[in-house]
């Protein structure tokens, strides 16, 4: 039962706005906050040097404080902040997507858990297939019943 609603596209769905709502509702007191989330879905731009990125684990905190809070803001259906990585501080643009984000922490107290198995969606573009016609046209000329219908 509950791997049903956990995979369900629906529940996927309130997930995200309850994060988006609890986001905009630390942004608007403030209040720092920490994001747990699935590494491999988050973006980083510039990409971060091998030695830096190795370090992640699968599932990996972000605190959101000082700077990186000032930058953080929602941007369609994901997070976006700048963060500094590394001793060196590397600077990079973070794009976490909502539904990436597994929990929403305060004060090392989780405020939110999200158990929506979360599935990059991929848009396919529809490709035209004229062969289709050719194909169809050929099968249609192979017959010689149906030389009648063409115009001589």
């Amino acid at each position: 039962m509950l791997d049903s609603i956990i995979e369900d596209k629906k529940f996927a769905n309130v997930m995200q706005k309850n994060i988006e709502n609890l986001l905009i509702y630390l942004f608007e007191r403030e209040q720092y906050f920490g994001i747990l989330c699935k590494i491999e879905h988050i973006t980083f731009d510039p990409p971060l040097p091998k030695e830096i990125s190795a370090e992640f684990r699968s599932m990996t905190l972000f605190f959101l404080a000082g700077y990186t809070f000032e930058t953080a803001n929602i941007i369609d259906n994901d997070l976006v902040f700048e963060a500094g990585f590394g001793t060196e501080n590397f600077g990079s643009i973070v794009t976490v997507p909502l539904r990436a984000i597994v929990q929403i922490i305060v004060d090392e107290t989780p405020l939110l858990i999200n158990l929506a198995n979360y599935k990059k969606e991929i848009k396919v573009a529809k490709q035209l297939d004229n062969g289709g016609i050719e194909n169809s046209m050929a099968s249609f000329l192979s017959n010689p019943e149906n030389s009648k219908f063409l115009k001589k």
